[in-house]
């Protein structure tokens, strides 16, 4: 998942907001999603998050064009056979695809195409503007083998979030009159998220994935959405019974930015400092972050993406007053389902209002799941990699001119 510090600091200083997911469910709604997977793979584990299956190799056909768009296909340039840095089990590698845009367009739909379903934990797609292509080319040739490392964002830019990929994710369709802009030029950055754990050397060991999108040109009137990501942090002791080095906080930081760097690494530390106003971290599977909203918009859908560890998350506004609204609610937090969920109604807000996220963590869980099990215990913070941890609220939103 993307730097979300370093987009918390873009948003409270009135820059330019990252953009954005477009996962969706029911047809009829704002944001909607095809041939939505409710499972995604093999029964979830009791009382929380499930295996994590990585998606599935049958991809579902795409739905029928609608009036002025056309589908562009883009794919690695050659399969890609990852390698998970300093002594961890995921990779985060970032490709340069072009969809060769000569006019201003709009991205109405996108499918994420995992070539590799046992390996692809999940993919986000950045747009560039067409400034920063050409020094995303000269990294990617400075680069040993196809891409870059990328853990945390697209890893050069100002890039900006156009479409997503999560188990529970198919395809992505919004409803006409709305879509995300694609300037003549402009090329797209598709990171791929790679965890490794159940993968043996030489053994179905490459990826080759790619993403259709859905395009129409820029002659009508589109409505650009924007995404809001509302991070919290994650502070989850080893349990009782759990002894071992990782179970002391400053180690298992240290872990952590050992095996992402030292800007992913402080991303723990800058989230409590943001989220509990600089008081020392409090452990506890129970954790939440406010965010003031400092733009006016409607908010038509929300999404929460956690990890293996995650049980339960919750976005509201303006909790504790009159005006206290529900966004999301997910009581039983599935890893394998996370498709963004449209409102019955688009939810106004403006500058003054306070989204709250709170997530739930179950530290039992790293004994029931899979790819947790045989890990040795660790005090849970933020962290890129699959058995760390996220809480993240995402809204979706249009904003008048």
């Amino acid at each position: 998942m993307p730097d979300v510090m370093q987009n918390v600091r873009r948003h409270h200083h009135h820059h330019r907001p990252l953009v954005t997911v477009a996962a969706a469910l029911a047809a009829t709604l704002l944001v909607t999603s095809c041939g939505a997977d409710p499972g995604g793979g093999p029964p979830p584990e009791p009382a929380g998050s499930s295996v994590g299956a990585h998606g599935r190799l049958d991809i579902p056909p795409a739905a029928p064009l609608r009036t002025g768009e056309r589908f562009v296909h883009l794919e690695m340039a050659r399969p890609y056979r990852p390698s998970a840095p300093n002594g961890g089990t995921d990779e985060y590698r970032c490709f340069l695809v072009d969809p060769g845009l000569t006019e201003q367009a709009y991205l109405t739909g996108s499918q994420f195409l995992p070539q590799n379903a046992g390996m692809v934990h999940h993919a986000i797609f950045f747009r560039l503007d067409p400034a920063d292509a050409a020094p995303a080319r000269r990294l990617d040739a400075e680069t040993p083998g196809d891409g870059w490392t990328c853990f945390g964002n697209a890893g050069i830019g100002d890039a900006s979030w156009v479409a997503h990929w999560a188990p529970g994710a198919d395809e992505t369709l919004l409803s006409p009159g709305l879509g995300y802009p694609m300037p003549p030029g402009s090329q797209l950055v598709m990171q791929v998220h790679y965890n490794l754990i159940d993968v043996r050397a030489g053994v179905d060991d490459t990826d080759r994935s790619g993403i259709r999108l859905r395009l129409v040109d820029g002659s009508g009137a589109v409505e650009p959405l924007v995404t809001e990501l509302l991070p919290a942090p994650v502070e989850l002791p080893c349990a009782a019974d759990e002894r071992g080095e990782l179970c002391d906080r400053g180690a298992a930081v240290r872990d952590v930015r050992r095996r992402f760097g030292a800007e992913a690494g402080e991303e723990a530390e800058q989230l409590n400092a943001y989220c509990n106003r600089g008081r020392a971290p409090v452990p506890g599977n129970i954790q939440h972050c406010d965010h003031p909203v400092t733009a006016a918009g409607l908010v038509h859908a929300a999404a929460g993406h956690m990890h293996l560890l995650g049980s339960a998350i919750k976005v509201e506004l303006n909790p504790g007053t009159p005006e206290a609204r529900t966004l999301l609610d997910i009581p039983a937090y599935d890893f394998d389902e996370q498709a963004n969920r449209p409102l019955p109604q688009p939810v106004a807000v403006e500058p003054g209002d306070v989204y709250r996220v709170t997530c739930t963590h179950d530290v039992t869980l790293r004994k029931r799941v899979p790819q947790l099990r045989n890990l040795p215990p660790r005090y849970v913070v933020w962290g890129e990699g699959t058995s760390d941890e996220m809480c993240l609220g995402l809204i979706v939103m249009s904003r008048p001119d």
